[in-house]
């Protein structure tokens, strides 16, 4: 999505001004600033292009008023930082806003067809005009990155001037100019032309510049260049090979986001101000010494109790007592994971509920015996909850979650304490499947066939995305995983239809591991559809009940059978089977896995197998 048109130097809210009075261009949300248009991702505003800049100067320039501080003690300790502070709004009264740079600098002139960097053109100030035929420049089409995430101009004079010098460099000194111009035959590659002044060497098309070993073939490797941190910034020494992209490509930048919900006793929030005491708390084992410091640190009253305070540390240490003296990072990951799925299943019906609490789970009214008979157990009502998204890093070309090497860059060159966030609040039904039916079901030769199926395909994709295959991370590709992932879109799709949410509102959150069989669909978003009480209200057992029943015989039928449900691959990258936008598929805002590892065979069953699905048994009911 290209942000709103351009929007010129103002002042600011009661007439202040900006840190720096900077043009403005255009406009970001909050959550594109983590999800979308992240530190060194590109951004498209009308006709020129830019690179959103490095965090480093950002405790100068985002403040307190438009970029507060947000605090959420477990995944701070997960990503280790003090604090997360939420991207400064693009809103009218706003003093500054995300810092860009222009990227790419090589331009092209529509009119004269010269090719160059942009401050070449003798653009008028504020303007990104060719400064002899006053019509606006055309950012470059094409930049080339690499693994490490680096990220740099094509080399167009090195690609006109390869038959002479074979990328030697020696072409740098042609004395020509260059030229871009297309011959509007067609819109691929092969009418891109470029050529040189020089005279030296013939017009040449970009055709063949994706290529895998276009750029290795002309001696180019990777110097390293990171455009999001300026100029001033030295080159990486790299040498990894480049490959070209389109500027609009996905694989530009991906952002690595980790979230975490806020569940007690962290939830109350009353903690907040003793975010910056930690560690050293945590290194004091008895009452004494706890009190010792919190006496030194705070004036009476304290923030909270010393039984608080202690609860706290209880909890912190609970948390990391299982796996390995130094665990992974992805092994503390599920474990956060795990206390969330403990805490979902507990609810926190007994305790007192302060106006701070942020965590309010309940057991339903009705019976939930009504449920039994589907294989469905344990829905609880969230009717209130907090969600903490973090953007830790970003990559190129590579998929973070694809590999266990995965080059993940920095938002910043020197080590900060904290990162970017966003919070949203909302509601949600937590449900879980039955272990025992859902033992039996998953043993099922034919349905672990299926899922097999769909884990060999995905795992086949992994390894050709990672650098190395043997180090591509394992599929998570199981008839459980599988089954929760495609009934949470079953559901939001079924919601979206019975209680008037657009599906984009809605999300899931999967918990299906060996001991966990679980999945929340909740309503965390920041506009008005978040905590109005109608998604709690499906919860209820006999409401949840129909609502189930349902989206199970609506997924029995698409409207794209019997080719979709016949499909022996589907979906972008072929780790689909029964599933398309016509059935189960969602907006990729809601799905935590890009809408892949889905299949309405082992929900319904097949035509060939109708007992296959875990709810075959309710469509005979």
């Amino acid at each position: 999505m290209t942000p709103p048109p351009t929007r010129r130097r103002r002042t600011g809210a009661n007439g202040s001004t900006p840190a720096l009075n900077l043009l403005r261009r255009g406009t970001v949300r909050r959550a594109q600033a983590i999800t979308t248009y992240g530190v060194g991702s590109l951004v498209a505003v009308d006709h020129e292009s830019f690179i959103v800049s490095g965090l480093d100067e950002a405790d100068r320039s985002w403040s307190d008023r438009e970029a507060p501080r947000v605090h959420e003690r477990r995944l701070e300790r997960l990503l280790g930082v003090d604090h997360f502070r939420l991207p400064p709004a693009s809103d009218d009264d706003s003093n500054d806003g995300l810092r860009v740079r222009r990227f790419p600098l090589m331009h092209s002139c529509p009119e004269c067809n010269e090719l160059q960097r942009h401050r070449d053109f003798a653009p008028p100030p504020g303007r990104s005009v060719c400064g002899t035929c006053e019509v606006d420049l055309v950012p470059s089409r094409f930049v080339v990155a690499c693994e490490a995430g680096h990220l740099d101009e094509f080399p167009y004079r090195q690609w006109v001037h390869r038959s002479t010098d074979g990328g030697s460099g020696a072409s740098g000194n042609c004395g020509g100019k260059l030229m871009m111009r297309t011959s509007g035959r067609t819109s691929s590659l092969r009418s891109i032309l470029v050529s040189c002044t020089c005279g030296k060497v013939p017009e040449v098309s970009m055709e063949g510049s994706f290529r895998r070993s276009a750029l290795k073939d002309l001696g180019l490797t990777c110097r390293g260049t990171r455009p999001w941190l300026g100029a001033s910034v030295p080159a990486e020494g790299c040498g990894r090979p480049l490959r070209t992209l389109q500027r609009g490509s996905s694989s530009v930048w991906q952002p690595v986001l980790k979230s975490a919900l806020s569940i007690p006793p962290w939830s109350s929030r009353r903690s907040d101000p003793l975010a910056d005491h930690w560690e050293k708390l945590r290194k004091y084992d008895d009452r004494t010494r706890v009190e010792a410091y919190l006496d030194a640190v705070f004036d009476e009253p304290w923030p909270l109790s010393l039984d608080e305070v202690m609860t706290l540390l209880d909890a912190e240490r609970e948390e990391e007592a299982e796996g390995d003296a130094a665990p992974s990072f992805d092994h503390r990951y599920r474990a956060l994971r795990n206390k969330e799925y403990e805490r979902l299943r507990a609810g926190n019906d007994e305790s007192e509920h302060s106006r701070e609490e942020e965590f309010l789970c309940e057991t339903p009214l009705g019976d939930g015996s009504v449920l039994d008979p589907l294989g469905v157990t344990g829905p609880m009502l969230v009717k209130k909850l907090r969600e903490v998204r973090v953007l830790k890093a970003f990559t190129r070309l590579v998929d973070a979650e694809s590999t266990t090497d995965a080059k993940e860059m920095p938002l910043s060159e020197k080590p900060l304490r904290w990162l970017p966030a966003m919070e949203v609040r909302g509601e949600g039904v937590f449900l879980r499947l039955d272990e025992e039916r859902l033992g039996l079901w998953e043993k099922t030769s034919s349905v672990a066939a299926r899922a097999e199926r769909m884990r060999t395909a995905h795992q086949r994709v992994l390894e050709q995305r990672a650098d190395d295959p043997s180090r591509a991370v394992p599929s998570p590709a199981t008839p459980r995983m599988v089954l929760l992932h495609t009934l949470a879109h079953t559901l939001i799709n079924e919601w979206s239809l019975e209680a008037g949410y657009p599906a984009a509102s809605l999300r899931e959150r999967l918990y299906a591991t060996d001991d966990m069989a679980g999945v929340l669909v909740y309503t965390a978003t920041s506009d008005s559809a978040g905590s109005l009480g109608g998604l709690v209200a499906q919860g209820e057992p006999e409401r949840l009940d129909r609502v189930i029943r349902s989206a199970v015989r609506r997924a029995e039928w698409c409207s794209a059978d019997p080719l979709c449900v016949e499909s022996e691959a589907s979906g972008a990258i072929g780790t689909n089977l029964a599933a398309c936008h016509a059935c189960v598929m969602l907006p990729e805002t809601s799905c935590e896995h890009n809408n892949i590892l889905l299949d309405r065979g082992l929900l319904v069953g097949t035509p060939d197998d109708p007992g296959l699905g875990y709810f075959a048994g309710t469509l005979e009911s």
